[in-house]
């Protein structure tokens, strides 16, 4: 597509303005937005819509009223993540969240196809050793901790009525250990249909609009899956955001849910099947070793072909791709619940002299998966530094390496949420022993690895105590050296200190964000040394660590039983504070707005990895912008400038990206508290470095940024566009006014992120870019000073 220049002349226009207004996160009311209380639904659902004041409602055949400003609309969309309280389950998915981030965080690359489906494949992997995990810590509990170790022991299952009829005691039909572990299986099955049903029901709901297909000469020239880069001698192409089918991923979504639903399935089905199958070959048993040998198997070649789903296809954005592989959606989750079948009747087979002791043999499976996680997290790091040497930029987060180190923060979540229950399952079954700490223990208890995956999280917080010291240390420094600057930059003459305080704390404070690649570097660097660490002193003791430094002194013992004391206590508050939050989230408004916040940075990308996560809200809200300024523009051709605060912004550009090009030479770009940089920039350079920034500035026809340095969020684009407009215009003085003044008798906020329209540059730089955008006909003439037509903070 080639490049619009800002002085090329704007299309005939109509004189009809509108302003589309973009809240951020947190979410706010078309009241909100608009400032009247009345409101009127112009196109949407109550899920997501446009509206206008009730007395703009056919603004456009009576233009002559609004001559001092274009007719604002509101795009709200909060329902969209933080409208249900049931959402705030959501929490529970963090991990499977994460996960998908680092999938979108990749560096730039070019002329690298081979090395970004690479990466894709390794983050895929990642995924899918989450659901594995999970899955496996659910198995860990119902099977082992409960069906094979409590059921199995008179102390333990004496003391819980309701394992009255799994128990030995009771010598029933059930009292064999295959059939209490079919009994069992019901849990973790239970728990991968529910994942199954969340994430095909939250697709229906949220995901599944077919975006319009609008003519554009330029859609056909994109480049191949997952590669931004043209080209050498290629034409100028649009970056991925752009491309039609970026935002409907219908296709490898399907794949990715069959595929993670049937690995569900085969872990339970190898935590049932396994187990007796071991049993016929160890001992005199009456089921023949040749049935659990053609079980294993058979689960063997089903887990194989889950691989090869899961490694065969990425993202398919090159066009709008409504395809669905029928015999991998249909048959690879009905297959691998059919072998779990198998593996049930299998262990359900009378094996009379079958008694169960210890613990099941879950050790080596989670020490594998724990390794396997280790390798694949390296593996990530090479690739990502490798594209990233091949296409360096300054500004990208730890050099490249922000999407290793936000899957292995993935890992450690993954690994913190189900060894935490594991723990508190096991230490409530125990009643006042504590499993795997000797003979006094009524159970074995969780395995070892899991034991020391906790023990490590206490050194692990105590190695991010000093950064953050230093931090906090720097950033009153900071504050302290801002004092004169302030004063002189306001020109006071009698200052007050605790308003020059007050001011340059919070700039000092806002720039910490900055700070936040350091200490997810730091953090992740140490979660995957200690996880060795943990993997390794697991596998050569065999022991917790309370036991295993038994006799090397007085000091390590004691600090080793803390380590592992306070380790498994944390990892169980972790997992209540999960559930927790979540609680009160479904219940109290406020608690479930803040949750929401969450959910409207992480869940702006769709599931490219994991099909677990949650919904993906851009892939409703970006359709609906760029159809909304496609059909306003086609039917009035007038001008238009879609005004995005903080996320909103984000979803503005994306959605700009998305219009043919007749369209975007009507449409300016306004943002203001704008993350499209610092953060995203930042984190996703593929999709919002300095490259894909650039294209958008040349592609739409003008676009201006608002940023304060008081804001924690926003900052500048930083664009370097030469002898043209600057795009950025900050930092923006913030407060207005230092002290008391005629025109502010009372003292002015320190706004940060908020109400951008307050400031006067607001309804100035707006009137610019519709000046921009063609002739300014008589009834809008004056206009420049006027003030905001809508608020879109959020």
């Amino acid at each position: 597509m080639p490049p619009a220049s800002p002085a090329s002349p704007a299309a005939q226009s109509s004189g009809a303005a509108l302003e589309l207004l973009v809240h951020g996160v947190g979410g706010a009311t078309p009241q909100e937005m608009l400032g009247d209380p009345r409101t009127t639904r112009i196109t949407g659902d109550t899920t997501a819509a446009v509206y206008r004041r009730t007395e703009d409602v056919g603004a456009e055949q009576h233009p002559e009223r609004h001559r001092d400003g274009p007719v604002a609309e509101a795009y709200c969309w909060s329902n969209l993540t933080s409208g249900n309280g049931s959402r705030a389950l959501w929490l529970l998915l963090l991990p499977f969240m994460v996960v998908n981030i680092a999938h979108w965080m990749r560096p730039s690359a070019q002329g690298r196809a081979r090395a970004v489906r690479l990466y894709g494949v390794l983050v895929r992997l990642l995924a899918l050793s989450l659901t594995v995990l999970l899955t496996a810590a659910a198995c860990e509990v119902a099977l082992d901790l409960v069906a094979w170790q409590c059921a199995g022991t008179p102390e333990c299952s004496a003391q819980r009525s309701w394992l009255g009829f799994l128990s030995t005691r009771q010598d029933g039909w059930f009292a064999q250990p295959g059939r209490r572990l079919a009994v069992a299986a019901l849990v973790p099955t239970a728990l991968v249909g529910l994942l199954w049903y969340l994430s095909n029901r939250t697709w229906s709901a949220y995901e599944s609009q077919r975006p319009l297909a609008w003519e554009d000469p330029d859609s056909a020239r994109t480049d191949t899956d997952e590669d931004t880069a043209p080209r050498p001698g290629a034409p100028l192409v649009r970056p991925a955001l752009g491309r039609p089918g970026f935002w409907y991923g219908r296709r490898l979504v399907a794949r990715l849910r069959a595929a993670h639903t049937a690995a569900g399935f085969l872990t339970v089905a190898a935590a049932v099947g396994i187990t007796a199958a071991r049993y016929d070959r160890s001992a005199d048993s009456p089921v023949p070793a040749a049935v659990g040998i053609l079980l294993e198997a058979a689960l063997a070649l089903c887990a194989t072909v889950v691989l090869t789903v899961v490694c065969h296809r990425g993202r398919s954005e090159r066009r709008l791709d409504n395809r669905i592989d029928r015999a991998v959606t249909t048959y690879l989750p009905g297959s691998a619940l059919a072998l779990l079948l198998c593996a049930v009747v299998h262990a359900c087979w009378s094996r009379p002299g079958w008694v169960s002791t210890g613990a099941l043999p879950g050790e080596a499976a989670f020490r594998a998966l724990a390794l396997t996680q280790g390798l694949l997290v390296v593996a990530l790091a090479l690739v990502a530094r490798s594209l990233y040497r091949r296409a360096p930029e300054p500004r990208t987060t730890l050099h490249g390496l922000g999407g290793p180190a936000v899957a292995m923060l993935a890992c450690a979540l993954g690994g913190v949420m189900t060894g935490g229950i594991a723990q508190r399952v096991g230490d409530w079954l125990d009643g006042p022993g504590t499993p795997g700490m000797g003979a006094a223990a009524d159970i074995d208890g969780p395995p070892v690895l899991l034991s020391w995956q906790a023990s490590v999280i206490p050194v692990l917080l105590l190695l991010l105590l000093p950064p953050l010291a230093w931090l906090t240390a720097r950033t009153v420094r900071r504050a302290r050296r801002m004092g004169p600057g302030i004063e002189a930059e306001y020109k006071e003459e009698h200052p007050e200190p605790g308003r020059t305080r007050r001011i340059a704390r919070t700039r000092a404070t806002a720039a910490l964000t900055d700070a936040a690649p350091g200490i997810l570097g730091l953090l992740s660097g140490a979660a995957l040394l200690l996880g060795v660490m943990a993997v390794t002193g697991s596998w050569l003791t065999g022991q917790v660590p309370g036991l295993a430094t038994d006799g090397t002194g007085p000091f390590v013992e004691s600090l080793a039983e803390t380590a592992q004391s306070t380790g498994s206590w944390l990892t169980g508050f972790g997992f209540i504070l999960f559930v927790t939050w979540g609680r009160r989230a479904y219940r109290d408004v406020s608690a479930r707005r803040t949750i929401g916040i969450l959910w409207d940075v992480g869940t702006f990308w769709p599931r490219a990895a994991h099909p677990f996560a949650p919904p993906c809200y851009a892939e409703r809200a970006v359709p609906d912008l760029s159809s909304r300024m496609c059909a306003w523009t086609g039917s009035t051709r007038g001008r238009l400038v879609i005004s995005g605060h903080s996320q909103g912004s984000v979803l503005a550009a994306a959605a700009v990206w998305q219009l043919p090009d007749p369209v975007r030479r009507r449409v300016a770009l306004l943002t203001y508290g704008s993350p499209i940089e610092r953060l995203y920039g930042r984190w996703f350079p593929a999709y919002f470095g300095r490259v894909p920034l650039e294209g958008l500035e040349r592609s739409v026809h003008c676009w201006r940024n608002l940023w304060r340095a008081t804001d924690p969020i926003g900052g500048p684009v930083r664009i370097d566009e030469g002898q043209g407009q600057e795009v950025d215009r900050g930092p923006l003085r913030d407060p207005l006014v230092y002290g008391r003044t005629v025109e502010h008798p009372l003292p002015e906020p320190i706004l940060g992120h908020s109400d951008y329209q307050a400031d006067p540059a607001f309804a100035v730089e707006r009137a610019a870019l519709l000046e921009r955008l063609g002739p300014v006909v008589p009834q809008q003439a004056g206009g420049a000073a006027q003030g905001s037509a809508g608020r879109s903070s959020g």
